[in-house]
């Protein structure tokens, strides 16, 4: 069900034409999409609070609304519905906001195209080292600069503004809209002195040195953003963003999984009999491990926050070790008896001799 024009703007049904602008003036401020830029729910209420506005403040549609309420509109402009387009509000109703925005004359300064550099894109490929501690790269980037002895004058056309106003007499009074200037583009500027090898807007490729920091935790496929390190605007606008797209480069003994770090460990048959204590070698640093004896293959070894940080900063993942055991491709004859004793009697229990070595020992003795 469709909410109530009043009610949408918070106004009384006697409310007077003056009081219905000041309301719609209020909520068009408050629900903005240059005050709430990405939030859609905003955008709703904001085209919400212009239908109710287009409805109440023409007399004739006011008077069909009070008397059949949305009916009276259904299968016409689909009034209520959040349906307007965003164009149509701003070159209808652009002079409500006054100076709210930073507006001048009662235009809409907020929404002037001005002159901006095209942004730029490249890739940095970090180890996960790197990316465990986080770190600043130097990167050479060519780029679009304005060129030495350039020069712009005051574009005519807009007074420098970058925009073109228009003034419409409606039923409501003068309405003011404004266009982006044809002439300069937008920028305000237009070129008047353009340096020998400079392109039609006085710029020329050069090679920049950038610092970048990455924080730790950035992962394959991300992009960071940093700002005005693209390429230049032409007329002295705003220059573009550098965009930089994060690549993993392959390590030799650990494999990442979100913020887990994967790694296999390989042990002798010895070793998974008898138990052993294991150094690893971490990202940054060693760890000391103990396997118990009789340990299987094929069994992982999960150690709490040893693994890659959360690029918010909630913690570290896990370092998963999983167990192989190595089987040897060659035996000597001892070996080879010893096994197929095994094999012959899976009950087999050796039976030493009280000035023998242990059978554990003897194990470890033939494959150390």
């Amino acid at each position: 069900m469709k909410k109530d024009f009043y009610e949408i703007l918070g106004i009384s049904k006697d409310a007077s034409p003056s009081e219905i602008k000041k309301a719609y003036r209020k909520k068009a401020i408050k629900y903005h999409p240059d005050k709430n830029p990405g939030d859609k729910n905003a955008e709703l209420e904001f085209k919400k609070a212009a239908e109710a506005y287009e409805v109440l403040s023409d007399p004739n549609k006011k008077s069909k609304y009070d008397q059949f309420g949305h009916a009276a509109f259904e299968g016409g402009q689909g009034f209520g519905g959040g349906s307007m387009n965003m164009d149509d509000i701003f070159s209808q109703f652009g002079d409500i906001f006054g100076e709210a925005f930073g507006g001048f004359g009662g235009g809409f300064s907020s929404r002037e195209s001005r002159s901006r550099g095209t942004n730029l894109r490249i890739k940095v490929k970090l180890t996960l080292e790197e990316i465990l501690s986080g770190v600043d790269k130097k990167i050479k980037v060519r780029k679009k600069v304005q060129a030495e002895g350039v020069r712009y004058d005051t574009c005519q056309k807009c007074n420098g503004t970058g925009q073109v106003l228009k003034i419409t007499n409606t039923i409501l009074g003068r309405m003011q809209t404004a266009s982006t200037c044809d002439a300069c583009g937008g920028s305000g500027k237009i070129l008047s002195n353009r340096p020998a090898g400079s392109d039609s807007d006085g710029l020329i490729d050069k090679e920049e040195m950038v610092s970048i920091n990455i924080p730790p935790g950035v992962e394959e496929g991300m992009q960071l953003k940093v700002s005005g390190k693209g390429n230049a605007a032409p007329g002295n606008g705003i220059d573009g963003d550098l965009i930089v797209l994060i690549e993993q480069l392959p390590h030799n003994f650990f494999v990442r999984e979100g913020n887990n770090i994967h790694f296999d460990l390989y042990i002798s048959i010895s070793e998974a009999v008898l138990g052993v204590s294991k150094e690893l070698k971490l990202l940054n640093g060693k760890v000391r491990i103990k396997l118990e004896s009789g340990i299987q293959s094929g069994k992982t070894l999960r150690l709490r926050s040893k693994g890659l940080p959360e690029i918010n900063g909630y913690g570290n993942g896990d370092l998963l070790v999983h167990i192989n055991v190595w089987t040897p491709k060659t035996l000597n004859r001892e070996q080879k008896q010893f096994f197929q004793k095994m094999t012959d009697d899976e009950n087999f229990i050796p039976k030493p001799e009280k000035s023998d070595k242990s059978f554990f020992e003897k194990v470890k003795d033939m494959f150390s």
